[in-house]
């Protein structure tokens, strides 16, 4: 796939149900990619994942041709096009934000700089947690957000600090010139519509799980 036609493709917008398949659709194929396969059907690569055949040519065909009817994909260059699409065939650098338990914790995790996302700056409000190193980062002042951006052109930051602060937080970050923040703290932000926001609120998704769970046992009984 030629340079220009990749261009094309990744700046499409897609639904985010769609990118959220196109993201299962990446890891599965770098599954097969460590398998040696060289080349996959729809079926293929959806039924690991429990995603229709149909709806995986669907998918795909948001952002082009990629494979061919009866031939399929080939993994390595499916790859590469969706790492395209996704915007993770570069390197992002990142701002940690809010150095508690979370924080801490997120710090620890290899999985960011696997995917292509690398930590840069660490920044806490805290004057007491200013100059700790935690999992090697220095922990730097909120205060130097403006520069430390600026001069590590880093556009992504992970939301870490409580509730209360974290609307004046996210702002901070935004004039900063963040254009996008994974949201972990359990409140809902309010910023311009182009600056990118995904929330994680960790209460939520258990809340869903225990609701699952609940449904799932609910049936059982009723079936017995």
């Amino acid at each position: 796939m030629n340079k220009a036609k990749s261009d094309s493709l990744a700046a499409k917008l897609a639904p985010k149900a769609v990118i959220g398949r196109v993201c299962l659709y990446l890891r599965q194929l770098e599954q097969y990619h460590r398998q040696g396969e060289k080349r996959i059907s729809s079926e293929e690569l959806g039924t690991p994942l429990s995603i229709k055949d149909a709806q995986v040519r669907k998918d795909l065909a948001c952002f082009g041709q990629f494979g061919h009817p009866g031939v399929g994909y080939q993994v390595d260059d499916l790859i590469q096009a969706l790492r395209h699409v996704i915007g993770i065939d570069h390197d992002w650098p990142l701002a940690l934000v809010g150095v508690g338990n979370l924080g801490r914790a997120l710090l620890g995790y290899r999985g960011f700089r696997a995917r292509g996302f690398k930590i840069v700056a660490v920044l806490d409000a805290d004057p007491a947690k200013v100059g700790l190193r935690v999992q090697k980062h220095l922990v730097e002042p909120m205060d130097s957000v403006f520069e430390i951006v600026a001069e590590r052109k880093i556009a992504l930051a992970l939301l870490c600090v409580p509730a209360d602060v974290a609307q004046p937080t996210a702002e901070k970050l935004v004039a900063a010139g963040i254009s996008g923040i994974l949201n972990f703290a359990p409140t809902p932000l309010h910023l311009p519509p182009e600056i990118g926001l995904v929330d994680v609120d960790l209460g939520v998704q258990l809340e869903n799980l225990a609701y699952k769970v609940q449904q799932a046992r609910s049936n059982q009984t009723t079936a017995t």
